[in-house]
C-alpha cells in the first residue's frame, strides 16, 4: 500500500494538550474568565436549541462597530469568521478580466478566492525593506483591469505594518482611481497605533475583521466586514448564513468585546515580551534571521535559508520531536516560501520556553554539513 502522507494538523490536533500551538497566529492569552462564564450561562440557559437572530446580536454589532471606529451608517455585517467575509466579497465584486493588486508574502487564501472568480492577482514582491507595499509601488502597478487593492495591516506573515500616512496615501489612490480597497485588519489589536483605511476613504474601503486573533476565539468562527451600503448590498447576495451565526459564538464574542478594555493591554505586553524571547532564540542560531522586528502583529517570519534547512523539514522536526507547531512558508509565499517559517507567539510562557529550547536543537539536527551551515 502507498505510504500515507504526514498530516501535521491531524497529528497536532490528536495531541492538542501536548503541543505548543505556534502555527496559526492564534491568541492563547485572553483570560478564561473574560469569556467562559458567559458561555456556560448561555448553555445552562439553553440558548442553543433555537436559531439566533438572523441579523446578529444588536449589542454585539454595536460593540464591534465601536471597537473598529467605523461610521455609524456602516454597521458591521457578521459572517462565519473573517475568511467567509473574504470569500463573499471577492465572489461578489471580482470576475473574469478583473485584477487585484496584492503582495507576496501574503495571506494567500484571499488570493485563491479572487482567482476562483476568474480574476487575476498581481503579486508585488515585498520580501525586502520596508517589507510591505508602498503607495508608490501600488500607483505604478495599477493597470486598466485593476479593480481591487488588498491591504493587510498588520501583514501576515511578516508582522510589518503601515504608518498612518501610508494608509492615507493608499486610500487616496483607491479613491482617486475608483478602486475597491480591501483592508484586512485581523491583527490590528496587536498594534497600538493602527490606522483604518475607512478613515480616509470610507466609501471605497471594505474592512474585514475577526475576533479569532484579538479575542482568542479562532475556534468560534466569527468575523465580518464593514462596507458602504451599496457595496454591502452586492456582497450579502453571497451570504449563506440566512439563519444567523452560531449563537454561542456570538455570546463569546460579546463577552470578549465587553471585557476587552480590561485585558487587551496586557495581551499586547505579553505578546511583545514573547516576541523578544523568540528573537533572542533566533539570534543564537547561525544563519537564522528575522526580516521584521519588532512585529506589529503576533507572528514573525523566521528566515532560515542560510542554515540550509528546509521550512517543511523544520516544521515536522519541531512538531514531532519537540511538540512545537510552526508553519512552513510555502503556505504564505510562492516566491519566498522556501526561505522561512512563520511562528506566532501570543502564547503562554511555557510555550515560549519550549520554543526557545527546541528551535536551536531542531536546526542543529537538520543542518547539513558544508559552507552554508558554517556561515
Amino acid at each position: 500500500m502507498p505510504e500515507v502522507p504526514f498530516d501535521a494538523f491531524r497529528y497536532a490536533h490528536e495531541r492538542y494538550h501536548e503541543i505548543a500551538w505556534m502555527c496559526q497566529n492564534t491568541n492563547h492569552l485572553v483570560p478564561r474568565e473574560a469569556i467562559e462564564p458567559a458561555l456556560i450561562e448561555a448553555v445552562k440557559d439553553r440558548r442553543y436549541p433555537m436559531y439566533p437572530l438572523a441579523s446578529g446580536d444588536p449589542e454585539l454589532i454595536e460593540l464591534l462597530r465601536h471597537g473598529l471606529g467605523t461610521p455609524t451608517e456602516f454597521p458591521p455585517f457578521l459572517t462565519g469568521g473573517g475568511t467567509e467575509a473574504l470569500y463573499m466579497l471577492t465572489r461578489a465584486l471580482l470576475g473574469p478580466g478583473d485584477e487585484m493588486l496584492a503582495s507576496d508574502p501574503s495571506y494567500f487564501i484571499i488570493h485563491r478566492f479572487a482567482e476562483l472568480t476568474g480574476a487575476k492577482v498581481r503579486n508585488l514582491p515585498i520580501y525586502r525593506p520596508p517589507y510591505r507595499l508602498t503607495s508608490e509601488r501600488i500607483q505604478e502597478a495599477i493597470g486598466p483591469k485593476t479593480k481591487m487593492i488588498l491591504l493587510i495591516d498588520p501583514l501576515n506573515p511578516l508582522g510589518s505594518g503601515y504608518p498612518r500616512e501610508e494608509v492615507r496615501a493608499i486610500a487616496e489612490i483607491a479613491h482617486d482611481r475608483h478602486l475597491i480597497l480591501l483592508n484586512d485588519v485581523t491583527y490590528r489589536d496587536f498594534s497600538e497605533h493602527h490606522a483604518l483605511a475607512t478613515e480616509f476613504a470610507p466609501h471605497d474601503t471594505i474592512v474585514v475583521w475577526s475576533v479569532s486573533k484579538n479575542c482568542g476565539l479562532a475556534g468560534m468562527r466569527i468575523g465580518g466586514f464593514v462596507a458602504n451600503p451599496e457595496l454591502e448590498k452586492q456582497i450579502v447576495r453571497f451570504n449563506t448564513n440566512d439563519l444567523g451565526l452560531n449563537v454561542l459564538a456570538q455570546v463569546a464574542a460579546k463577552a470578549a468585546m465587553k471585557s476587552r478594555p480590561q485585558w487587551i493591554a496586557q495581551v499586547r505586553r505579553q505578546t511583545r515580551a514573547n516576541g523578544e524571547r523568540v528573537r533572542d532564540a533566533v539570534l543564537q542560531v547561525p544563519g537564522a534571521t528575522l526580516p521584521v522586528f519588532p512585529s506589529l502583529a503576533n507572528m514573525f517570519a523566521i528566515d532560515i535559508h542560510e542554515t540550509g534547512v528546509s521550512p517543511e523539514r523544520l516544521q515536522k522536526e519541531l512538531l514531532v520531536r519537540h511538540g512545537v507547531f510552526v508553519r512552513a512558508g510555502n503556505y504564505l509565499s510562492h516566491e519566498f516560501g522556501a526561505r522561512f517559517v512563520r511562528v506566532s507567539f501570543s502564547n503562554p510562557t511555557s510555550d515560549i520556553d519550549r520554543f526557545v529550547e527546541a528551535f536551536p536543537r531542531a536546526v542543529t539536527a537538520l543542518r547539513p554539513a558544508g559552507p552554508r551551515a558554517a556561515g
